[in-house]
């Protein structure tokens, strides 16, 4: 073996580099030298703030800066260093010996911290996708708590089950890259958590109106450039299989996005830039699991599936069951991950092939299509066991929350009012004199009782109670209607 520490000798430079930075605009750059192609984890960190975009733009305006710091917030504790066996990667050894996964019989070819980095990536989007079920009410500071808790009790207990050499590993679940660790978790998790931590106002469950559908765009196209990295590095190399898992993720999710906007228009008489937003998510949640082990044709297939049964789950089940209409999830987090996720680890199951198993370094005989029917069995109890876990964690964690921290989980209805101002004191434009100080706010430092008065008069007013005879606000001298109808 190499004594030489700059270069060992099971260091292959162009796997490191496949999983540390990213060949973009191809026809500008090409870093053939040093990674050959393309690659993963600089690629997939920009799911992370293209999520936080999207989210700022998709929802109210008064809820803009809450909503992207939640899944900015969340993001970062993705880099909580726990791998398999629970231990730090903090010491230089640790980050520049060999990377190794014991339990899964895995040595990839670049260093452990090069693996830490990657594997932060997908802890981080997990917990942003989850904030998408909880936006415009979730009280912050249990937020805070939350996200810590719940990677470490549930995060990290179904990926080591699944990718870590855990039972599910053994038993042979195919999650080529994360349709079942991140996606089905993270979409069962949301759903819980929005049970416990219970709905918006009923006026923003109302009229929940984008306040910025361009910026949603561009957080869109960013967290679809980010999904190539996600898909792409899960072989852990510069391998024919990362290619093809990078084109069978854009295939699919072409097609998906396709096939919603054209049930919007069968049935809405109208393309919705929104709705095809949420068709290219359930595109490439559905193709993550099956991204490397299926052929071009099972992308199309799974990419027609995953434009039409979300649909139907969101635009159809979801507006008319009760159950459903009793939970607020906010952006429809189960029907866009958990069902989505679902629907591509159960097909895997069936279009997995043979090439492609062997591709991805996996001893599977293929799917249903090979003839290995078993294999569909051995996905819906992965999945299975993915939502029992999420079920189970996720309501001790908000439990733990709220009763034994004593945390409220939900903001107070005051709060809820105001948005952005009262969970952070600022606002998310400064159109039209929006961003000033305000005495409504509480900007003023020295504070006398006439201010206070006047600030509990604009919270009435704001909340449209009667009794008083000053109808402006404060703030910017709306009237009490046009109060009501901004809000």
């Amino acid at each position: 073996m190499s004594s030489d520490p700059t270069n060992p000798s099971w260091l292959i430079k162009g796997d490191n580099a496949w999983q540390l930075t990213v060949r973009l605009l191809a026809d500008r750059v090409v870093i053939v030298k040093l990674t050959g192609f393309q690659a993963a984890s600089l690629v997939g960190l920009q799911s992370v703030p293209g999520l936080v975009v999207l989210y700022a733009g998709i929802v109210k305006k008064k809820w803009a800066i809450n909503s992207a710091f939640m899944a900015f917030y969340a993001s970062q504790w993705g880099a909580f260093p726990l791998l398999g066996t629970p231990g730090p990667i903090i010491s230089m050894n640790d980050e520049l010996k060999q990377a190794n996964l014991p339990a899964a019989g895995l040595t990839p070819n670049y260093p452990m911290s090069t693996m830490v980095y990657f594997q932060f990536v997908f802890a981080a989007i997990t917990e942003v996708i989850l904030a998408g079920a909880l936006l415009g009410r979730m009280n912050f500071f249990a937020w805070m708590l939350f996200c810590p808790l719940w990677l470490t009790f549930s995060y990290t207990v179904g990926a080591f089950s699944i990718w870590g050499g855990g039972f599910l590993f053994q038993r042979g679940v195919i999650d080529y890259s994360g349709g079942y660790v991140i996606h089905l978790s993270s979409g069962t998790a949301g759903f819980v958590a929005a049970y416990w931590v219970g709905p918006r106002l009923p006026r923003d469950r109302a009229d929940f109106t984008p306040n910025n559908v361009l910026l949603m765009m561009v957080g869109a196209g960013i967290l679809w450039v980010g999904w190539n990295g996600f898909n792409g590095g899960d072989p852990y190399a510069a391998s024919p299989d990362a290619g093809a898992a990078v084109l069978n993720t854009n295939i699919c999710t072409a097609m998906s996005l396709l096939t919603w906007t054209v049930l919007d228009v069968i049935f809405f008489k109208k393309p919705s830039i929104v709705g095809a937003v949420q068709g290219m998510i359930t595109g490439l949640v559905s193709i993550t699991p099956a991204a490397g082990v299926i052929a071009g044709w099972g992308a199309i297939v799974m990419g027609a599936l995953s434009g039409s049964i979300p649909w139907v789950s969101m635009m159809i089940v979801g507006k008319k069951m009760s159950f459903f209409q009793q939970v607020d999830d906010t952006l429809g987090v189960f029907h866009t991950h958990a069902v989505a996720g679902f629907l591509g680890g159960f097909m895997t199951g069936i279009l997995a092939t043979k090439e492609g198993c062997a591709a991805f370094a996996i001893s599977n005989a293929g799917g249903a299509i090979e003839g290995n029917g078993r294999q569909v069995w051995l996905q819906i109890v992965g999945a299975l066991f993915i939502i029992g876990l999420n079920l189970f964690m996720t309501t001790i964690i908000l439990l733990f929350i709220k009763y034994v921290c004593r945390i409220p989980l939900r903001m107070s209805e005051e709060d809820l009012i105001l948005g952005d101002a009262a969970a952070h004191g600022e606002e998310p434009y400064a159109f039209y004199g929006d961003g000033r100080k305000s005495i409504l706010y509480g900007d003023w430092e020295h504070r006398t009782p006439q201010d206070e008065e006047a600030t509990a008069r604009g919270l009435d007013i704001i909340r449209g109670q009667p009794g008083h005879t000053n109808d402006q606000r404060i703030r910017n001298g709306s009237s009490s209607d046009e109060i009501k109808k901004s809000d």
